[in-house]
């Protein structure tokens, strides 16, 4: 049965929000709608429309006999930078501030509504990026791992401190913790990674660098490429980081440990 327009319009833009990155023929929405190809890119050409007008992302047309459409979830500068301002002035609530000078962000990272859009803003960093994996290290980084594999339609692995018997052979490296300057170890799993990938590293938190920097040193082990590395906040940092090319969200400008406040402001991400 013949689907009207207002009805493929909706089912459409669900379609295309669920299915980011993926090449969808033409074919495929004029067989689930019964409708004419014609009738298909004109639909499609009013979701480019507003996609765009909305800061919602771009849809790339494929031309060819094997082409279609593609949808690359994006967000606005502006709309970006307005979202963490909110989340800096959240962060620099004085009940946050933890012993070492951490913040405490379990909390807000365990909300969903925040966790997609922080995952949003970083998947729209590498939107011009071809990206295999989205890499963490357990546990803080896990949630912010998901949200931006899902928009970059890419799978996500956990890199752990400890072992554990479902991991099967695994590949450790020793690394230097940035803040502690302690030996550590980290692992993954030998099947969690396909050599020659194009990894995104992601993380909760950075002081020094150190665990970010072991995430480096793993992807080296799996002959694999690094494509960027984006952290959710940074803190101030006396000394030299083991890492320097990276983006952070949020920024931990000051901490006054006898006040106990903190100063929260948008991250190097939106440096000009």
């Amino acid at each position: 049965m013949k689907v009207r327009r207002s009805e493929r319009l909706i089912d459409m833009t669900q379609y295309l929000l669920e299915h980011p990155h993926d090449l969808i023929p033409l074919t495929f929405f004029a067989e689930r709608y019964s409708s004419a190809k014609s009738s298909i890119s004109e639909d499609l050409a009013i979701v480019k429309k507003t996609f765009k007008e909305r800061g919602t992302g771009f849809l790339e047309t494929i031309p060819g006999a094997a082409g279609g459409v593609v949808f690359t979830p994006s967000i606005t500068k502006e709309q970006a930078h307005t979202y963490i301002e909110s989340l800096a002035e959240r962060l620099s609530e004085e009940d946050r501030l933890l012993p070492g000078g951490y913040v405490y962000l379990s909390d807000m990272l365990g909300q969903p509504d925040l966790l997609r859009m922080i995952g949003r803003i970083i998947a729209a960093l590498y939107d011009d990026k071809e990206i295999d994996a989205v890499m963490t290290v357990a546990t803080k980084g896990v949630p912010i791992a998901q949200a931006v594999s899902y928009y970059l339609n890419a799978p996500f692995v956990i890199v752990r401190r400890d072992s554990k018997i479902t991991e099967g052979s695994t590949v450790s490296v020793n690394y230097v913790s940035g803040s502690s300057e302690r030996i550590e170890k980290m692992e993954l799993s030998k099947r969690s990674l396909p050599r020659g990938s194009k990894v995104l590293i992601v993380d909760d938190f950075m002081k020094g660098g150190g665990t970010v920097n072991g995430m480096k040193s793993l992807i080296e082990e799996f002959e694999a490429e690094l494509v960027g590395i984006t952290v959710f906040a940074e803190s101030r940092f006396k000394g030299e980081r083991a890492i320097n090319d990276y983006n952070s969200l949020l920024y931990v400008k000051d901490v006054d440990t006898a006040t106990k406040t903190i100063t929260v402001v948008p991250g190097n991400c939106f440096n000009e």
